[in-house]
C-alpha cells in the first residue's frame, strides 16, 4: 500500500514539474511533493536506524518551505516577494529545520515560524487577486492545510498516508492553473502520464515486491522497491528530458538531427494538451494567449498545443491536420505580425516607433538574452549587437516585459484582424 502511494505522489511531483518547468510555481509545488514522497518512504522502512529520522524531520518540514515559495509566486508584483524569500525566509526556514532536526522535532515556535510565511502568503493571494480568488485561495489553503498537518500532527505513517488525498487535490489544482494559463486541455494528457507510470512501476517495483511478500521485509528490500519505482516513474514521466539526454550523448556531431528529433518528441507530447475548435474571441484571453504563443515562439512543440493554431487563416493554409505543420504555420503569422510593427527607417533603431518591434523580434525571433548572467555578445552580428546595448543599458527589465505586454496586443489585435475581416 506505501508502495502505491509513494509511486503515485512521486508521479505527481515530477508531473507538475514537467508540464511547466519554467514556472517557479510549479517547480517549488512539484519539489514539495516529490520531498513528501521522499518522507513516506523513509517513514515505511522497517528497522531503520536513528539517523533516518533525523533524515525524516527534514523531509516532513521541507515541502512547507518550498510551498511557500511556490504561493508567493502567485502573488501579483513578486519580484520583491522573491527576493524577500529566497534571500530571507528560506535561509532561515532551511535554519530552522536544521534546529527540528537535531532537537527532535518538538520546539512548538520553530514550527510557527515555518508555518507563518505560508499564512501570510494566503492572506497577500486573497487581498491582491480578488478576481481569481476562488482558486487561488483554494490552492493556498492546500499548501496551508498539508503544512500545518505535516508539522503539528502526529508524524506517523498513518497520518501521511491519510493527507496524501489532499496532495493529489493540490498537485491537480496547480496543473489545472498551468494548463487554464497555458489554453491547453488537461486531463487526457494526466490520464496518459499517470497510466504510463501506472505500468512502468508494476513491471518494475513488482518484482520487488513479490520478493518481499514471499519472505520477511528488511531495510533493503524496502528500500530497493522504493528506488526501483522512483527510477521507473522519472524516466517514464520525465521521458521528453531523458529522450534529450540521450541524443546529446549519443549524437554529439549532428546538433540538426538532435534538433529535428526534439521538434518531432515536443510535438508528439504537444497532442495530448491540444484543445480543439477555435481560440476564444474574448479580447482579454486572446490576446493572453497571443502573449504566450509569442514567448514561445522558438518552441514548436508549444506552439502546436497553443489554441492559436487552430485559427481560422491556419485551416486555409495547411493539408491535413499535421500538428507540426500548424505550429510552423502559426510562428509565420506572429513572425508576419511582428514584422509589421517595424518601422521602414533603416535596420535598427532606439526611438519610440520602434520599442514595440525591437522588444519582440530580438528576444523572441532572434533569441538574444541581455539580462541572462554570462550572456555575452561576441556571436552577435552588428544590428544584434546594437540591440543588445540598448537593452542591456537602457531598458530595465521590468520596462521589457510592459513593452512586451503592449506589442503582444498589437499583434493579437493583428491575428484577429486577418482572421476574422
Amino acid at each position: 500500500m506505501v508502495g502505491v502511494v509513494f509511486g503515485f505522489t512521486w508521479w505527481l511531483g515530477l508531473y507538475v514539474i514537467g508540464r511547466e518547468p519554467g514556472e517557479r510555481r510549479s517547480r517549488r509545488a512539484g519539489l514539495g511533493i516529490l520531498v513528501y514522497a521522499l518522507a513516506l518512504a523513509v517513514a515505511a522502512l522497517p528497522g531503520r536506524p536513528e539517523a533516518l529520522g533525523r533524515v525524516e524531520t527534514v523531509l516532513v518540514c521541507l515541502p512547507v518551505v518550498l510551498w511557500t515559495g511556490a504561493a508567493l509566486a502567485l502573488v501579483p508584483g513578486r519580484e520583491r516577494l522573491e527576493r524577500v524569500w529566497s534571500w530571507g525566509l528560506a535561509p532561515v526556514s532551511l535554519v530552522a529545520i536544521g534546529w527540528l532536526a537535531v532537537s527532535g522535532g518538538g520546539d512548538t515556535a520553530v514550527k510557527v515560524l515555518l508555518l507563518a510565511p505560508l499564512a501570510g502568503a494566503l492572506i497577500l493571494l486573497v487581498l491582491d487577486r480578488p478576481a481569481r480568488v476562488w482558486w487561488l485561495a483554494a490552492v493556498a489553503t492546500l499548501f496551508f492545510g498539508l503544512g500545518a498537518a505535516l508539522l503539528f500532527g502526529p508524524r506517523d505513517l498513518t497520518l501521511l498516508l491519510a493527507i496524501d488525498l489532499d496532495m493529489a487535490l493540490l498537485g491537480v489544482a496547480i496543473a489545472m492553473s498551468n494548463a487554464h494559463r497555458a489554453g491547453e486541455a488537461l486531463w487526457a494528457d494526466m490520464a496518459r502520464s499517470l497510466l504510463g507510470a501506472v505500468v512502468v512501476a508494476m513491471a518494475s517495483g513488482g518484482q520487488v515486491a513479490l520478493a518481499m511478500a514471499l519472505g520477511e521485509p528488511s531495510f533493503a528490500l524496502v528500500a530497493l522497491l522504493f528506488g526501483v519505482i522512483a527510477v521507473a516513474v522519472a524516466v517514464q514521466t520525465l521521458a521528453g528530458p531523458v529522450h534529450r539526454l540521450l541524443d546529446r550523448v549519443a549524437f554529439p556531431g549532428a546538433p540538426a538531427m538532435r534538433r529535428e528529433r526534439a521538434e518531432l518528441r515536443a510535438t508528439s507530447e504537444a497532442l495530448p494538451r491540444r484543445e480543439e475548435g477555435p481560440p476564444p474571441l474574448d479580447d482579454t484571453e486572446f490576446v493572453r494567449l497571443t502573449r504566450r504563443a509569442l514567448a514561445n515562439y522558438g518552441d514548436l512543440g508549444k506552439l502546436a498545443s497553443s489554441p492559436l493554431a487552430n485559427l481560422p487563416v491556419i485551416d486555409k493554409q495547411v493539408t491535413g491536420d499535421s500538428p507540426l505543420e500548424r505550429a510552423s504555420e502559426l510562428k509565420r503569422l506572429l513572425l508576419d505580425s511582428i514584422q509589421r510593427l517595424r518601422p521602414r527607417d533603416g535596420e535598427f533603431g532606439t526611438s519610440e516607433e520602434w520599442r514595440y518591434y525591437n522588444v519582440l523580434f530580438f528576444p523572441y525571433v532572434r533569441g538574444l538574452r541581455p539580462y541572462r548572467r554570462g550572456a555575452s555578445r561576441d556571436l552577435l552580428d552588428p544590428v544584434e549587437r546594437q540591440a543588445f546595448d540598448w537593452f542591456a543599458r537602457h531598458v530595465p527589465e521590468r520596462t521589457l516585459y510592459n513593452w512586451q505586454n503592449a506589442a503582444a496586443k498589437l499583434v493579437a489585435d493583428d491575428l484577429r484582424s486577418e482572421n476574422w475581416q
